[in-house]
């Protein structure tokens, strides 16, 4: 199985569903709006990859894919990248358009 498809077991029965991979915006939207978020927060802390990998309790290689757009965060990473980031994530989801951006928390 693949993204685009998931499974429903019931009792008696198996449903199998696909994705639209009809997109009415650009597939790389979402992912790098939040992805360079993450980078331009991070590189304003000074911190490298692995460090915010071990800050937020994840590998270095999704933070890695989060920033270059390669995967669609979770709300849990984004909390985790959150907190470890030091601020507050504020998501704006808006027909076509969508933003992700963090207020530093005050000292």
């Amino acid at each position: 199985m693949n993204h685009s498809t998931w499974r429903r077991a019931g009792p008696g029965s198996l449903r199998v569903r696909r994705w639209s991979t009809t997109r009415s915006t650009s597939t790389r939207g979402w992912p790098a709006t939040s992805g360079q978020a993450v980078y331009d927060r991070r590189i304003e802390l000074g911190l490298s990859q692995n460090e915010l990998a071990e800050r937020a309790g994840v590998t270095q290689p999704q933070v890695s894919r989060m920033e270059g757009g390669d995967t669609v965060p979770t709300l849990p990473l984004l909390r985790s990248l959150a907190k470890a980031l030091d601020g507050t994530l504020n998501l704006a989801v808006d027909e076509g358009n969508s933003r992700v951006t963090f207020t530093p928390h005050t000292a």
